[in-house]
């Protein structure tokens, strides 16, 4: 594959991570002479987390890790007020100095308007008196060729304008496009990423380093939310990134094998995780982490899920299944109740009372963790 730009510090990919069979017992993790050690303290768990972690990559390809990133260096290429709601187009670097992405910032008129720091690449925030921050929310899309429109109610159903009606509760939210959407031209055949997946987890990673620069956002009350592609998206980059203290995923996910009756072709496009299909043959049982491993590893922050009846592309029993084996591991951490799920009798979509519950959600979450 063609390499246009190095990743400084891009991570090794270790082939000494313990291989797990079965991804859905998650009572124990694997010693280095490959017996069981039961999981019983947080300290324990933290094992069989960074052996999920590095299962993910795996499938993804390393996580970059930059001893010192590019700086975002954000401007604002346009600025509206619709209705009390301050909406401004953002254009920012994420891993290389020649390539942009774009994204919209919401933000309630009647709070002021954001302040970028300085040094926004080093998270650096202006200190403001607590009244005057609040918390934000990364809004990522689901597949649509508008991208970051959909979120922020300039394109697609009302149902998927979550952006727009956090907002409107008097979040900041940030909405950015995935690669190859929206206005993200991206050549996924000529980068050093080995999937989609993992390029749009780092870039939104760059995401949550803008949201921290802005002096009106609490730095440490930040939150995720997605449905679809935005719904896996948003748990992968959970996982990885703590900052995240709170996660919505709509219609995002199901087991491996729950999957179009074990099929995984359709993970394995550039989008998504080619290895997918070149190292795992599109099977389930190759397949180094599930998502029973990816709810489990962001434990015991907070992860609302929305997976409706009726969804035709990830099966219900499939998050039934995933969210039964990760509940014990937020029982480990004495927070069960920060797994929460609901299942709407609906199709692959986000529907009303299922949005009031995720806001309610985020209002009753991040202002715990304050």
């Amino acid at each position: 594959m063609a390499s246009v730009h190095p990743l400084n510090g891009l991570a090794a990919e270790s082939d000494r991570t313990p291989q797990y069979t079965d991804h859905q017992d998650l009572s124990y993790y694997m010693r280095s002479d490959g017996s069981r050690a039961e999981i019983r303290t947080a300290d324990d768990w933290q094992v069989r987390r960074r052996h999920i972690l590095a299962g993910m990559e795996q499938a993804m390809g390393p996580l970059p890790r930059p001893a010192k990133p590019v700086p975002l260096d954000v401007q604002i290429l346009e600025e509206h007020n619709d209705n009390g709601i301050i909406r401004r187009k953002l254009a920012y670097h994420t891993d290389r100095p020649d390539q942009q992405v774009k994204a919209w910032l919401l933000m309630p008129a009647g709070r002021g308007l954001p302040h970028f720091a300085e040094s926004a690449e080093q998270n650096v925030s202006v200190p403001l008196s607590a009244a005057k921050r609040r918390p934000a929310v990364l809004c990522l899309h689901q597949t649509t060729p508008g991208g970051k429109d959909s979120p922020i109610g300039l394109a697609d159903r009302p149902t998927l304008h979550y952006a727009l009606e956090l907002a409107r509760r008097g979040y900041v939210t940030l909405s950015p496009d995935y690669p190859s959407f929206g206005e993200y031209e991206y050549d996924f055949d000529a980068d050093d990423y080995k999937s989609g997946s993992m390029k749009a987890i780092y870039d939104n990673m760059r995401a949550i380093d803008l949201l921290q620069s802005l002096s009106e956002v609490d730095d440490q009350l930040i939150g995720c939310i997605g449905h679809s592609l935005g719904g896996h998206n948003a748990l992968f980059t959970a996982a990885f990134d703590e900052r995240i203290k709170a996660v919505v995923t709509s219609c995002g996910f199901t087991s491996f094998h729950k999957y179009m009756g074990g099929d995984l072709h359709g993970w394995s496009g550039p989008r998504y995780m080619p290895r997918v299909a070149t190292d795992y043959n599109f099977s389930p049982n190759r397949m180094p982490f599930d998502f029973h491993e990816v709810l489990a590893s962001i434990a015991p922050r907070g992860i609302f899920i929305v997976a409706p009846l009726h969804d035709d592309n990830f099966d219900v029993a499939g998050v039934r299944d995933s969210v039964k084996a990760a509940r014990p591991i937020y029982k480990l951490f004495g927070h069960p109740d920060r797994l929460q799920v609901t299942y709407p009798d609906a199709g692959h979509d986000f529907p009303d009372d299922a949005r009031e519950e995720a806001y309610a959600f985020f209002d009753q979450f991040l202002n715990m963790l304050q």
